[in-house]
């Protein structure tokens, strides 16, 4: 019985992974005039971390990393968590939401190469059409959105932030298959905290100079960002990636620039360009090709993993 809802749990995992990734693009949006690229990622990574030290308490398993998963973890933080962060809130600044979502969208091609030569992941053909067809997807909606690579800065930030994204991904996946999902996805959040502590100056300034009206507002943005889309979502995401390979979860989320102009349509009734529509169905058409030579191999075999209790807390 358990089995049989498990592809039920996967599917609902990714599913909301994609949700909370593309709300977060809208809410990105709508906080880049109220605070800069870098305080924004360090409030987003503070309430992460808080809500993921939650979790993992609620969890009560922690496996100590080996020398080797220390590295894993430091590069898995700096990169997706730290860099990927600043540099996309930045690249938003600058572009409009389809531009940064086109170039962004190079980083599950980065993901296949990178399984391809370092997993020594198959990548099959029907993987490679998907990955192909979906990315025409989001092109179609890029131009769709009026994409300009007039931004030097931002052009740079969205290059940035695919690269340290691909980069994340696939060095998560090998940490996955001994420690705890939750706990990969604290540690790498708490790195990426760090790594944003020093604008935590320019956080309270800019806050500090805000108008009394808008800091509300603001703080529950950057909190629902850091709870959702980070807390929520990435643990999510690391329950599905430790069930599927790099390359076939990260070609689903190409689905997410279809999730914004639908949640854009909802949020501020903003109707979608027809090629936006058109890019969308080619999406959504390219992440149901690759699926075909995903079910093949869906699961590793489990790895047996040494769990400790965490000291329950006295308040």
């Amino acid at each position: 019985m358990a089995g049989s809802r498990d592809p039920l749990r996967l599917a609902a995992a990714v599913v909301f992974t994609l949700v909370a990734w593309a709300s977060a693009f809208v809410v990105i949006r709508g906080l880049g005039t109220r605070l800069d690229g870098a305080p924004l990622a360090l409030g987003r990574l503070a309430a992460g971390t808080a809500a993921l030290g939650i979790l993992l308490l609620l969890s009560r398993r922690w496996v100590r990393p080996v020398p080797r998963e220390w590295v894993l973890l430091a590069v898995f933080g700096v990169g997706w968590f730290g860099c990927y962060n600043v540099a996309l809130n930045l690249a938003e600044q600058v572009l409009d939401a389809g531009t940064t979502a086109l170039i962004v969208g190079i980083g599950p091609i980065l993901i296949a190469f990178g399984s391809a030569a370092i997993l020594h992941e198959r990548i099959g053909r029907w993987l490679g059409i998907g990955v192909g067809t979906a990315f025409l997807g989001v092109a179609l909606i890029a131009i769709a959105d009026g994409a300009s690579l007039g931004g030097g800065v931002g052009v740079l930030g969205a290059v940035v932030a695919a690269v340290t994204y691909a980069i994340g991904v696939l060095a998560q996946k090998p940490l996955l298959g001994r420690l705890p999902g939750v706990q990969v996805t604290f540690l790498g959040c708490a790195i990426g905290f760090l790594v944003c502590l020093p604008f935590a100056g320019a956080l309270v300034s800019q806050l500090a100079s805000a108008s009394a009206s808008t800091v509300p507002a603001t703080l529950l943005g950057v909190v629902y960002l850091g709870v959702v889309p980070t807390a929520l979502a990435f643990t999510t995401w690391a329950y599905a990636l430790t069930r599927m390979t790099p390359s076939a979860l990260s070609i689903t989320t190409y689905v997410v620039p279809v999730l914004v102009v639908g949640i854009a349509f909802l949020a501020f009734g903003e109707v979608p360009a027809p090629l936006a529509l058109v890019g969308g169905a080619s999406s959504l058409l390219g992440v149901g090709l690759s699926r075909r030579r995903a079910r093949v191999a869906r699961t590793a075999p489990p790895v047996t993993e040494t769990a400790v209790d965490l000291p329950h807390s006295d308040g």
